[in-house]
């Protein structure tokens, strides 16, 4: 699915050093599956399939974290999810050359939400 204009608005208004990387990890969540939406939740631009799967968070200005709302329940093995509670796991970038590098973990398991929700 193409970018929503309103998140990119929202991303362009924070002036956050990360932008580029940001862009970087929209691109490729939202590159992986033409169901997947995203908006901004929470004050934070957000990706949706069947639910919640991740968000940005914007306040983060030294790296961009991106927050599974559910990452302890995707299925398979995800070694660079770092935990963050009971259910919450994230996935960090330092920067977009990072974002290139991490990018089959960062596909990898926004398909595994895709396939927790279809069964």
């Amino acid at each position: 699915m193409p970018r929503d204009p309103d998140v990119d608005a929202f991303v362009t208004d924070l002036q956050h050093p990360l932008e580029a990387a940001i862009d970087a990890v929209r691109d490729v969540v939202l590159g992986v599956d033409p169901r997947i939406a995203e908006t901004i939740k929470w004050k934070s631009p957000t990706f949706m399939f069947q639910g919640n799967i991740a968000s940005i968070e914007p306040r983060s200005r030294k790296q961009v974290s991106v927050l599974f709302h559910q990452g302890a329940k995707l299925p398979g093995k995800h070694p660079l999810l770092e935990g963050g509670g009971g259910t919450v796991k994230y996935l960090r970038f330092a920067d977009e050359a990072d974002v290139k590098r991490k990018r089959k973990d960062l596909e990898k398991a926004i398909r595994a939400w895709i396939e927790l929700k279809e069964g």
